[in-house]
């Protein structure tokens, strides 16, 4: 009797079943020659989307956003050599602001990957620097434990990217694997001893305070936060990364950290006695800017041990799940009490910082807006849950200082690489993650340019986004720190296009606001236009060396 005869399928179509079983739904890129067995075989898929993108950083940066808004990978693509080289910066933005994300790459056939070759280089190895893991698919049968391999581990914490090359000879050959069921892991916890030791050392402080990073804002750990603060009353200072993390209207909330600079937030924490650092990530912010003489106590609760620093030498670490960690020592706190804290230094913090967002509140300046006035208008256009991406560039200071939030992962700044370019092609990818949800882009001239070609898949896709650029026609960050230190600054302007007629080009909707009383209305009549919408603002940025003044003459007040 004749055997059955065992089902056999190409690798191609082999990896593309095995990221449908991971829950993959969307692949961003721009394919080539070496990735063109894979694209067939995606063209079968029934769960997985390709989004074709004009650029492969951009790909990356969709990834990236798509990644750290849903906790779920996604996909950038591109081929061998140039596809694979224009993918990285992308790729190393989200593996350092730990987005999960997976990277896909063609390449030349294993049979010339040896000697000088057309196209032919590394990719691997250049990878490796930016990624969590990078591998080459040597054999197709190794497919299923090389994908469910590469996704766990960009789940895994600290979350990040993975890349995976497929060369042409090895996408066409065939094999029997199936696909490995996905199974997860519950997130190993803090050791029980090492908590009581951490609670004794709250008790004994007097005047704590919470550093919460881009930890807290991933799965449950944000919510617990909250009621740890709830509990104690302990002030909380979110990094750029971990905006939302407590509501701006909490009591405990005392804004943002992360200038270069001395800000009032700062004289919170130098008047603690106890540092608690949840889900503190060291790219953020250098602890040498808040533990300059190396004498603060503190406590590292995250979900893997610190980073060997001079300036950061945690006496106690709590290493495990964050969520877990915190309700344990609610969980004592409940049954032993606490003694009483002095938050005079918090509360006096608190009210400086208030009073600095809303004073431009009625600024009624023409022909440059101020961005203080710019972010007052963007935070009563978009509710709690609407999501504001911000690019690299002066903008970015003035939204981590002045743009507060209600809900976590609704400020999205890049902070660990701080790639220029991120923003337009992020906005795209967060509008179809949460397509009910308001998505505003800020951008600087410089950073916008840099992947101005994803207009057009905005619009291709007619995604619901607004794109606010912020013109000064020169690169203002570089600029502003250059006048921060030597009183001057180098050759940094350029030109600009007509925004208008740029967004005409590309079939968007086109504003100009000139007025600073007109900017609100603005905003509103585009979140009220179908596909996407472009802002051109000029904006004032002389405010960035006063501001730099202020910061340096900082009293800190009770």
């Amino acid at each position: 009797m004749a055997q059955k005869q065992i089902a056999r399928i190409t690798a191609a179509d082999l990896l593309v079943n095995c990221l449908e079983a991971e829950g993959i739904e969307y692949i961003f890129g721009v394919p080539g020659e070496e990735n063109a067995h894979f694209m067939v075989a995606l063209e079968k898929s029934k769960s997985i989307k390709f989004i074709l993108t004009r650029h492969e950083q951009g790909a990356a940066f969709m990834a990236e956003v798509y990644g750290r808004l849903t906790g779920q990978p996604a996909v950038c693509l591109g081929t061998l050599g140039p596809g694979a080289t224009n993918l990285i910066t992308g790729v190393a933005d989200g593996n350092m602001d730990r987005s999960p994300m997976l990277v896909l790459t063609g390449q030349g056939a294993s049979t010339r990957l040896h000697k000088e070759s057309h196209q032919v280089m590394n990719v691997v190895s250049m990878f490796e620097p930016v990624t969590k893991w990078a591998h080459t698919i040597i054999h197709p049968d190794t497919i299923p434990e090389v994908t469910r391999k590469a996704v766990r581990l960009a789940r895994t914490e600290k979350p990040g990217a993975v890349h995976l090359e497929l060369p042409e000879d090895i996408a066409q050959l065939k094999t029997v694997a199936k696909p490995i069921e996905p199974r997860r892991f519950r997130r190993p916890v803090a050791d029980e001893q090492i908590l009581d030791v951490a609670f004794k050392a709250l008790q004994s402080a007097k005047r704590p305070i919470i550093i919460a990073g881009n930890g807290c804002i991933r799965k449950r750990a944000s919510a617990m936060l909250r009621k740890f603060c709830e509990k104690t009353g302990i002030g909380v200072a979110s990094t750029f990364m971990a905006k939302g993390a407590v509501d701006l209207n909490a009591d405990y909330c005392l804004y943002t950290i992360g200038l270069q600079s001395k800000d009032f937030v700062s004289c919170a924490i130098d008047a603690s006695d106890l540092i608690i650092t949840v889900g503190y990530d060291m790219v953020e912010y250098h602890p040498q800017l808040w533990n300059q003489d190396k004498s603060k106590r503190i406590i590292h609760i995250d979900f893997l041990p610190a980073e060997i620093d001079e300036h950061y030498h945690p006496e106690i670490e709590v290493v495990g799940d964050l969520a877990h960690a915190l309700r344990m020592l609610i969980k004592r706190i409940d049954e032993h009490g606490l003694v009483k804290f002095d938050f005079s230094q918090q509360a006096s913090t608190r009210k400086q910082m208030s009073k600095e967002l809303q004073a431009h509140k009625n600024d009624k300046s023409i022909g440059k807006i101020k961005p203080q006035k710019v972010l007052i208008d963007v935070r009563q256009v978009l509710s709690p849950h609407d999501i504001l991406l911000s690019d690299v560039g002066a903008h970015k200071i003035w939204i981590a200082r002045q743009y507060q939030c209600h809900e976590p992962n609704t400020c999205l700044i890049p902070n660990g690489f701080c790639s220029m370019g991120f923003a337009l092609p992020g906005a795209i990818a967060a509008s179809i993650a949460n397509p009910s949800r308001r998505i505003l882009a800020i951008c600087g001239d410089g950073g916008f340019l840099m992947n101005v070609q994803e207009m057009e898949t905005a619009k291709r896709l007619n995604v619901n986004i607004v794109v606010m650029v912020w013109e000064d026609n020169a690169y203002g960050l570089i600029a502003w720190k250059q006048e921060s230190e030597f009183g001057r600054h180098t050759d940094l302007e350029f030109g600009n296009p007509d925004w208008q007629q740029l967004a005409k080009s590309f079939g968007w909707h086109g504003h100009r606001v000139e007025n600073s009383q007109n900017l609100l209305g603005a905003l509103e009549v585009a979140f009220q236009e179908k596909g996407p919408s472009l802002i051109a603002v000029p904006i004032d940025y002389s405010e960035n060396v006063k501001l730099s003044k202020r910061l340096g003459n900082i009293a800190c007040a009770v």
